[in-house]
C-alpha cells in the first residue's frame, strides 16, 4: 500500500474511532467535566451501578429491542416467503415498494403518524392513555420489519427452487419442506435481519420519543432528557461498557471461526454433507451472543424492580430535575413510595417520565396521547396551560406544606391567585466569565457581551427569546413588548454583536466555558456552580447579575388529564416537606422558594456562603422585579415576528 493510501486509511479510522476513544477516556475522569480530564477514577462506573433510573431505562431498552427483534424477524421471514411466492410481477413490485417506504420515510414522519394513529385508536376505545409499552413495541416492529424482509428475500431468490419440491416429492409436507430445506438455506439472512432489527430498535430515539407512554423510558430518551443541564459521565461509562461487550462478542466470533485452513475445510465438508443446515455459524453465534447478553442484562437489572403495584402516579418533569439517589443523595421517588406505604398502608408505583423543553411537554399533553398526574412546567407555560384550560385548581387542604412557600413567591403573574401551581424552583440569569481573561473594570452589566475586546470569546443563547432578551435588557426595552419597532431595535443590537460571538449555544456552554474555549456567556445561576465545579485548572469562572435580567419559576401543577387528583396533591405536599425539598434543592442547584430549605442551617452550611449569595440575592421587591422583567407568554403574532427576526439574524 502506498504511503498516501496508508495515511488516508489511517485518517478514516481516526475519524471513525476518535469519538469512541474520547468517550472511553472521559468515562474514567474523576471530575464531572466532559472536556477537562481531572484524573483517573472509577467513580462514574460506581455511580452508574447505583443509578436505578438509568439501569431501569437500560432494562426497558433491552426488553423492547429483544421483543421487537424476535417478533419482527418471525413476521418478516413469513412476509419474505409470501412475497417470494407471488406469481404476479406487478403485485410483487407493489409489495417491494410498500416494503421500502418505511426505510426511506423520515423517522420523524413515521413517529408522528404512528402517534396520531395510536391516539385516534385510543380515543375510539375510550382509553385515557393511548401510548404505553405496547404502542412503542408495535412502532419498533413496524420500522424493523422491512430490514428483515430485505435480508431474507435475497436468500430465498438464491435458493434452488427445486429443493423444496423434491422434498415434497419424497413425502415431506409443505411445512416440513420449509423447516427442513428452506429454513436452513435462508438462515443466514434471518440471522442478519435479527441482528439488524435488534440494533435498530436498541438505537432508536425519534420514533420511541413520539410513541412512548407513562413510566416506560428508554435509554436514548433518558439521555435526551438530560440536555436541560448536561449529560453526566455516567453515560460515558455505560457507553464504554456497551462498546466492550460488543467488541468481546465480535472477537469471540472471529476467533471461533479463525482456526486455520484445515478447520475451514472440515467445516466446509460438514456443511456440504448437511446441505448447509447450520448456515452461517459466525452470524448464528453473534446473534445468539447479542440476544443472550441482552437477556442476561435484562434479568440482572430486573432485580432492581419493585413488587406488584396497587396505585400508580404519573409524574412528568424536566430531565435531571429531581434528587435521584446518585452521589449519595436521597432518591425522592423511592422515598415517597416508602413514605406512602408506611403512612397509608398501600403500595404505590410512581411512573416518572422526563421532557427536555416546555414545548415538548405541551405538545405531549395537547395530543391527549398520555395522562399525567403532576407536571413541573416553567412560568410562561403555566400561564398558557391555565388560559387553555389544561390545568386543574389545587385543593390546598391536601397541601398543608404550602404554608412554607415564602410570601414573596406568591401571587406572581403566571398564577396571580395561587390556584393552579406550587413553586418548585426559581432562578435568575446572570453572566458567567473567565476572570483570567476578562478585566474586572469591564464587568457589571450586559455591555460585557458586546465588548469588542473579547471578540471570539463570547457565547450567546441559541434560542430567540433568551437572545433577544439580552439585547432588550441592555437597551432598556420591555422584553414583553408588542411594539415591533422595539423588536427591530433589539435585532439591530444582536446584529452588532454577531461579529463578536464565538458561537450560539445552549447546553454546549458547559464544555465551552469549563475548558476555557470561551470566556463570556449568559446562563442560569444554578448552572454556574456546575461549571465552576468542573472547570479546568487554567480557568477561573466567576458570576454576576446585571441590574436588569430575566427571572424564571418552575412550579408543580396538576394537568386536566390527571386521573388521581388527591394522590397528586399528596405527592406535591410531600415534595414540600423538609427532607425531599432540601435534597432536590441540593441536587438541581437552583434556588428553592420553600422556607424549610432556604432557612435551614444545615442546607446553608452545606451550600456555603458564596453559593447562597448568588442563589438567593436580596429579596426586597422580588415579586415586583419578577413581574416586570420575567418573560411572559407573547401573542402568537409577536412570537411569529420574533422568530422571523431570529431567522434573519442566523441567516445573515
Amino acid at each position: 500500500m502506498k504511503p498516501i493510501a496508508k495515511l488516508y486509511t489511517a485518517l478514516i479510522f481516526l475519524f471513525l474511532f476518535a469519538p469512541i476513544i474520547i468517550l472511553l477516556v472521559f468515562s474514567f475522569n474523576s471530575g464531572n467535566s466532559l472536556s477537562v480530564f481531572s484524573g483517573f477514577s472509577l467513580y462514574w462506573y460506581k455511580e452508574l451501578f447505583h443509578d436505578t433510573n438509568t439501569l431501569g431505562a437500560l432494562k426497558n431498552t433491552l426488553v423492547l429491542a429483544v421483543c421487537a427483534a424476535l417478533i419482527s424477524t418471525v413476521m418478516g421471514t413469513a412476509a419474505a416467503v409470501g412475497i417470494n411466492k407471488l406469481r404476479n410481477k406487478y403485485m410483487k413490485a407493489a409489495m417491494n415498494t410498500v416494503t421500502n417506504i418505511p426505510m426511506v420515510n423520515p423517522d420523524i414522519i413515521t413517529g408522528i403518524s404512528l402517534m396520531l394513529m395510536f391516539v385516534f385508536a385510543g380515543r375510539l376505545m375510550g382509553l385515557s392513555t393511548s401510548l404505553n409499552f405496547w404502542t412503542m413495541l408495535i412502532a419498533h416492529i413496524t420500522f424493523c420489519l422491512p430490514y428483515v424482509i430485505l435480508q431474507v428475500l435475497p436468500k430465498l431468490r438464491q435458493m434452488d427452487k427445486s429443493l423444496p419440491e423434491a422434498a415434497m416429492d419424497l413425502g415431506c409436507t409443505p411445512m416440513g419442506a420449509f423447516v427442513k430445506v428452506e429454513l436452513p438455506e435462508i438462515m443466514p439472512g434471518i440471522l442478519t435481519g435479527l441482528i439488524m432489527a435488534f440494533t435498530l430498535s436498541l438505537d432508536d430515539f425519534v420514533i420511541s420519543y413520539f410513541t412512548a407512554g407513562n413510566g416506560f423510558e428508554t435509554l436514548p430518551i433518558r439521555i435526551y432528557s438530560m440536555t436541560k443541564k448536561t449529560v453526566t459521565p455516567k453515560m460515558y461509562a455505560l457507553a464504554t461498557i456497551t462498546f466492550f461487550v460488543i467488541l468481546v462478542l465480535l472477537l469471540i466470533t472471529n476467533l471461533m471461526d479463525d482456526d486455520g485452513e484445515e478447520g475451514k475445510q472440515r467445516r466446509a465438508e460438514r456443511k456440504a454433507k448437511r446441505h448447509h443446515a447450520l448456515g452461517n455459524r459466525g452470524k448464528e453465534r453473534l446473534a445468539a451472543g447479542v440476544i443472550a447478553v441482552a437477556l442476561v442484562v435484562v434479568i440482572a437489572v430486573s432485580a432492581l424492580g419493585t413488587g406488584q403495584k396497587t396505585l400508580e402516579l404519573n409524574i412528568y418533569n424536566w430531565g435531571e430535575y429531581i434528587s435521584d439517589g446518585s452521589a449519595g443523595s436521597l432518591d425522592t421517588i423511592k422515598a415517597f413510595e416508602a413514605w406512602y406505604k408506611e403512612t397509608y398502608g398501600q403500595k404505590i408505583k410512581v411512573n416518572y417520565s422526563t421532557y427536555a423543553s416546555n414545548e415538548d411537554m405541551y405538545a405531549k399533553l395537547k395530543s391527549g396521547a398520555v395522562s399525567y398526574d403532576v407536571i413541573i412546567p416553567s412560568d410562561y407555560m403555566i400561564a398558557r396551560l391555565k388560559d387553555e384550560g389544561m390545568l386543574l385548581p389545587l385543593n390546598f387542604d391536601n397541601i398543608p406544606n404550602y404554608q412554607y412557600i415564602g410570601e414573596q413567591f406568591r401571587g406572581l403573574y403566571y398564577d396571580p391567585d395561587d390556584q393552579y401551581s406550587v413553586p418548585y424552583t426559581y432562578g435568575i440569569v446572570g453572566i458567567i466569565y473567565n476572570a483570567n481573561v476578562v478585566d474586572e473594570e469591564d464587568i457589571g452589566s450586559w455591555d460585557l457581551m458586546w465588548n469588542p475586546k473579547y471578540a471570539g470569546s463570547i457565547l450567546q443563547f441559541n434560542n430567540s427569546r433568551d437572545a433577544f432578551g439580552t439585547a432588550m435588557y441592555k437597551l432598556g426595552i420591555d422584553v414583553n413588548t408588542t411594539d415591533k419597532s422595539q423588536w427591530d431595535q433589539a435585532l439591530q443590537e444582536l446584529m452588532t454583536q454577531r461579529p463578536l460571538v464565538k458561537a450560539y449555544v445552549m447546553d454546549e456552554i458547559f464544555n465551552a466555558l469549563e475548558s476555557g474555549e470561551a470566556a463570556i456567556g449568559a446562563y442560569y445561576a444554578g448552572d454556574y456552580f456546575t461549571m465552576a465545579d468542573a472547570q479546568a485548572s487554567t480557568v477561573d469562572l466567576q458570576f454576576y447579575y446585571p441590574d436588569v435580567t430575566n427571572y424564571f419559576f418552575d412550579a408543580m401543577c396538576i394537568p386536566s388529564c390527571c386521573e388521581n387528583k388527591e394522590l397528586a396533591e399528596i405527592f406535591i405536599n410531600y415534595m414540600l416537606s423538609e427532607e425531599p425539598a432540601i435534597a432536590n434543592a441540593e441536587y438541581v442547584y437552583y434556588a428553592c422558594p420553600n422556607s424549610l430549605v432556604y432557612e435551614n442551617e444545615t442546607y446553608i452550611e452545606d451550600m456555603g456562603e458564596d453559593v447562597m449569595e448568588i442563589l438567593y440575592p436580596p429579596m426586597d421587591g422580588f415579586a415586583e422585579k419578577y413581574n416586570q422583567y420575567a418573560y411572559q407568554n407573547l401573542p402568537d403574532e409577536m412570537l411569529s415576528y420574533m422568530n422571523t427576526l431570529w431567522e434573519s439574524l442566523k441567516i445573515n
